[in-house]
């Protein structure tokens, strides 16, 4: 009677060989973020939780607030600077895999970006962004999903860098390679609204970057 495979031993399993690099990018177009905003949260839960009978009629809008909506979209760190993503950024080194014939699972467990901080509100881990000036109000035109037009305001930089703390297995990548991977996320995926590899569209051609150094 065959009572499966013969015991070939005890595994023996190196530790992972895990090293930290920071590396500086610089946007070589705007950097536009949109953070989903508390505000959008709370009226997505009051909706859910508000009896039919006691909801406004759809014919009642509430008076915009533009200026709310574009502190609405920026991340803003406990200590209060401005930040993307971090998880944002690692997604695009991702995405990067395909131009590099990577395999992007294997990638997932090899490559990770280490926060410089946390949003203040939903606790998103952040990189910061980098500039010499505040970012601008910028007012898009867009198409939601019902086909009618609307107006999104969100935070512009024109001139931004970020240093990113890069993670990695140096078994499964080489140095090298992550900073080229990350150059290539930068160059053909972008980061933040209207990046080239948008999701639902050809995007605007924001959000692209360059590394240019080691911090």
């Amino acid at each position: 009677m065959a009572f499966g495979k013969k015991d070939e031993g005890v595994a023996v399993i190196k530790p992972a060989n895990i090293v930290r690099a920071t590396l500086k990018i610089k946007g070589t177009s705007p950097l536009v973020i949109n953070k989903f905003s508390n505000k959008a949260m709370e009226m997505m839960a009051d909706a859910m939780t508000t009896p039919k009978n006691q909801k406004k009629a759809k014919t009642e809008r509430a008076v915009r607030d533009f200026d709310a909506d574009f502190q609405g979209a920026r991340h803003i760190s406990a200590e209060g600077w401005d930040g993307i993503s971090a998880p944002a950024l690692r997604s695009a080194m991702i995405d990067a895999c395909r131009t590099a014939g990577l395999v992007m699972t294997k990638t997932k467990m090899a490559v990770f970006v280490i926060p410089d901080g946390f949003d203040k509100d939903d606790g998103t881990p952040l990189v910061k962004i980098i500039s010499p000036t505040e970012p601008k109000k910028s007012m898009l035109h867009v198409r939601v999903g019902n086909g009618t037009a609307d107006i999104r305001v969100r935070p512009m930089w024109t001139e931004w860098s970020l240093n990113v703390t890069v993670e990695f297995d140096t078994d499964m990548i080489t140095p090298d390679s992550v900073v080229n991977l990350l150059d290539r996320a930068g160059k053909q995926v972008g980061i933040g609204e209207g990046r080239p590899f948008s999701k639902t569209s050809c995007g605007m051609g924001w959000g692209t970057f360059e590394v240019v150094g080691n911090e």
